[in-house]
């Protein structure tokens, strides 16, 4: 995911409520899970046991929280955006997860009064934050030997490589020009726009105090996605989020209903997903 110029700035960085606002509902549909074997490589990397507590800063609506939280005694999310932690709320208690607190916190809040963690991970979060500021708090949260885990994914779509798969692709080049006929050239994000992808995030953590990096890679599967998964996936976007269409969201979503339709008649894709990344900084 990108930033606005608005957040591109450390310094001048500013959080806007609207960013994925009316997507949370769709989110946990459109985005597809993290697979277990990124919970089992991590259980073997950090020795987990059941035992200790986890924070997970931009929880969204519980993805990585919920696949992790038997890993630990006690588990915190905490989002800025209220919706996704009603969703992660209601899709722990579904699950029966019993184990987890959440929170509607900014990021830029922290350590606020949550104690101390062994592990604090982000996932497809930490570039929506000023991130100087949030790795210097995060790591005064570790006890000494704790872990910051940042996970690097992307999960509403896959690639667009030559694997053979089951099902046709979802069209994706016409779905982001559908997208661009609704909402003009710009990416959308929020109040702005999406112009650049944070960078430099070594740099960031090397200067809050965290050091020995380890990059573990879970290898991308392919999956399979209804229509309903594939419209949810762009909805799920800050890009796309239903508010930007305004009263031309069901006019959109007809449309690109059409689209899928011709593409898979049946009503179902499937897409190769990308290798996920993992960087596990020590404190």
């Amino acid at each position: 995911m990108g930033r606005d110029n608005s957040s591109m700035s450390e310094t001048g960085w500013h959080w806007d409520p609207t960013l994925y606002a009316g997507s949370a509902r769709y989110y946990p549909r459109g985005r597809v899970p993290y697979p277990m074997a990124l919970a089992d490589e991590l259980t073997r990397e950090l020795g987990l046991n059941g035992t200790g507590r986890l924070l997970d800063v931009g929880c969204g609506p519980g993805s990585l929280t919920l696949l992790l939280a038997d890993r630990f005694a006690q588990v915190v999310g905490v989002d800025a955006d209220p919706e996704m932690i009603e969703e992660a709320r209601e899709r722990a208690r579904l699950a029966g997860v019993r184990n987890v607190v959440w929170a509607t916190m900014r990021a830029e809040q922290l350590p606020a009064t949550l104690g101390t963690f062994q592990v604090v991970t982000f996932a497809q979060s930490f570039h929506w934050m000023q991130r100087d500021l949030v790795a210097g708090a995060v790591r005064t949260m570790l006890v000494p030997g704790g872990a910051c885990v940042h996970v690097h994914a992307t999960t509403h779509q896959g690639v667009g490589d030559d694997t053979v798969l089951p099902h046709p692709r979802p069209p994706r080049p016409e779905i982001e020009e559908l997208i661009r006929r609704y909402l003009g050239p710009q990416r959308r994000a929020g109040r702005g726009v999406l112009s650049q992808t944070a960078s430099g995030e070594d740099e960031v953590y090397q200067a809050a105090g965290f050091a020995d990096r380890r990059r573990i890679e879970i290898a991308g599967r392919p999956v399979d996605r209804t229509a309903d998964e594939v419209v949810a996936s762009v909805f799920s976007l800050s890009s796309s989020t239903p508010h930007l269409f305004g009263d031309r969201r069901p006019e959109f979503e007809r449309e690109l209903r059409e689209l899928l339709r011709a593409a898979s008649p049946a009503g179902v894709f499937s897409e190769q997903m990308r290798t996920i990344a993992v960087d596990v900084w020590r404190a």
